[in-house]
């Protein structure tokens, strides 16, 4: 654990830097329990990255876990840099505006390069300004999300076919479409193929396929033609991810009733249910707005070129 202090526009900051998902989420699990839906990322990471440490898998050094308290010791924001894909980049909770300046601080200080931030808005903003003012270069952005959660679930248009459990056998069709999901959803969103990301190895994937992850959409011949996730709940929320549909079996209201199922099934456990857009994708948020789904909090990811 280290622990930062830093004072900005009179207002005395402490960062907290935990080094494993545990020690985070013990101190600052009351926090994140609060707003679950908003904090589902950063909750959901810590909870799997807890689970692969209890069987045995080492964790990257380079991962930390943010608690920001103000002069109180009340906690005001959270992160965590914990991305399996490089450029590795920051995950930012909704914080006050001098924390996010005073975190880039706290990164430049202790030299850490980081090349992009992801997370909520205004927060990956001021840090990303901050970092580039300290160390140079220029922000773009890559791709404004926006997280919904669902509301009163709506029943779209049925279609043919069923949801199907994905099994351990399909793990490299399953592989194979995570791999092509966020290239296509760039092209989609008429962006280059370009988005950091990295397809979960196949011990992660077999994991999740063994905990009923991830479910198909098998049309009337048999023919799996769609793929839809969900992370296992944490505090009660559950993330849908990803959401994929190949090229030729696109606008045939596949994921519409796909996503509708899983939804309605998380739900009906209990759950609160909640899912990410791509702001640029028009397609996919009307498709999401029909089935119940509504705008918590806009977040972004930002790359820092130097």
């Amino acid at each position: 654990m280290v622990i930062g202090r830093r004072r900005l526009a009179g207002r005395l900051l402490r960062l907290q830097f935990c080094t494993a998902p545990g020690e985070f989420l013990a101190v600052a699990g009351d926090y994140l329990a609060a707003d679950p839906v908003v904090s589902t990322v950063v909750t959901t990471v810590a909870h799997r990255l807890l689970a692969q440490q209890a069987d045995g898998i080492a964790q990257p050094d380079r991962n930390w876990w943010l608690v920001v308290r103000d002069a109180s010791g009340t906690i005001v924001g959270a992160g965590m840099r914990a991305a399996p894909f490089a450029p590795y980049p920051p995950f930012l909770l909704p914080m006050p505006d001098e924390a996010a300046v005073a975190l880039a601080y706290a990164l430049h200080e202790r030299g850490e390069e980081v090349t992009a931030v992801n997370g909520a808005l205004p927060a990956v903003e001021l840090c990303a300004a901050e970092l580039t003012r300290l160390g140079g270069g220029r922000v773009q952005v890559n791709q404004h999300t926006r997280l919904h959660e669902l509301g009163e679930w709506a029943c779209p248009a049925p279609v043919s076919g069923s949801l199907e459990l994905a099994a351990e056998d399909d793990v490299d069709l399953v592989m194979k479409w995570f791999g092509a999901f966020m290239g296509d959803a760039d092209e989609q969103a008429g962006r280059r193929r370009a988005s950091a990301h990295q397809v979960p190895d196949r011990a992660e994937m077999l994991r999740r396929l063994r905990t009923g992850q991830l479910w198909f959409w098998v049309d009337e011949t048999g023919e799996r033609v769609h793929l839809t996730g969900a992370n296992p709940p944490s505090f009660g929320v559950a993330r849908i991810g990803p959401v994929y549909t190949p090229p030729d079996q696109r606008g045939r209201g596949w994921a519409s009733n796909a996503v509708a199922e899983v939804s309605r099934r998380l739900q009906a456990d209990g759950a609160r249910v909640c899912l990410f857009t791509d702001q640029a994708n028009s397609t996919s948020n009307k498709i999401y707005t029909a089935l119940g789904y509504r705008p918590v909090v806009d977040m972004a990811n930002l790359i820092i070129v130097r």
